[in-house]
């Protein structure tokens, strides 16, 4: 059996330009949602290099990929929240398979907690990683990489505890209701003190509450201004809650790391 499903141009949250020619993309999940939230392949084979435009949902990434900017065979990192965009640069012929986790798996993938985790890039020997090696550089064999993948991942899943289901629970609630717009909301949505809440979140994600909420609400919007780069700011941010889009430009800048203008250009280069 063939790979699972690549979807060419898929619409995605974090890639701001998936179906880059010469790049395939995909995305699944496994049975375990306590602890991942999907596993990611993709390869490229290129003439020209590529830059790939990534906005992180805010949990660690464990990453093993091959191509010419790895030393050695295959390399394997993990990679911690980051909120601004980031850019990464493929050259070559390679390919990357990747594990976003949930906030719950924090603790039992690094010893780093709270802000420390925010941008990490450390190696990680953790992971299967030859086995995965073996399987991409194979047939690709969609089902091997699943076994491979369970085997590895069913016992850590086993060991999420309580605070890593509530800063899981938190991290959901604060990407997918946009009613939730204060600290307060967010803990009354998961059952929780505000405090505590606050707690299991900066330890899972290096993130506050807020932070959060922000950053959803930031990352939307990068979403929508690079998709449609025609968008008016003024009226985005009136959607967004923001009383004029100067204010919003400030926070968006802030949070994502560039301008609204710098991103809309990425979205008009990405379809020249």
């Amino acid at each position: 059996m063939g790979p699972p499903e690549i979807h060419h141009a898929i619409a995605s949250r974090g890639h701001l330009n998936p179906g880059s020619p010469g790049v395939v993309f995909d995305r699944f999940t496994l049975g375990l949602p306590d602890l991942v939230r999907n596993v990611w392949v993709v390869r490229w084979r290129l003439d020209m290099p590529v830059t790939q435009r990534v906005l992180n949902y805010p949990a660690v990434n464990v990453v093993v990929e091959a191509g010419p900017q790895v030393h050695g065979a295959h390399h394997t990192g993990l990679y911690g929240p980051q909120p601004h965009v980031t850019e990464r640069t493929l050259r070559g012929v390679g390919w990357a398979v990747g594990v976003l986790f949930r906030p719950a798996a924090t603790p039992l993938l690094t010893d780093l907690t709270g802000t420390a985790l925010l941008g990490a890039d450390i190696p990680f020997d953790g992971a299967p990683s030859a086995r995965l090696a073996e399987v991409m550089t194979g047939d690709g064999d969609g089902d091997l990489l699943r076994e491979v993948l369970e085997e590895w991942l069913t016992p850590l899943a086993d060991r999420v505890d309580d605070a890593g289901r509530l800063a899981t629970s938190a991290v959901v609630s604060a990407e997918e209701r946009t009613d939730i717009t204060t600290a307060t909301a967010l803990a009354d949505a998961v059952h929780a003190s505000v405090r505590t809440v606050e707690r299991v979140v900066r330890r899972h994600t290096g993130f506050t509450p807020k932070q959060l909420i922000e950053c959803r609400r930031m990352q939307d919007a990068a979403t929508r201004l690079h998709a449609e780069p025609e968008t008016d700011l003024s009226t985005l941010a009136v959607e967004l809650g923001f009383t004029d889009h100067a204010h919003f430009s400030r926070r968006y800048r802030r949070v994502i790391g560039e301008t609204p203008g710098q991103t809309r250009t990425a979205g008009r280069r990405a379809r020249a």
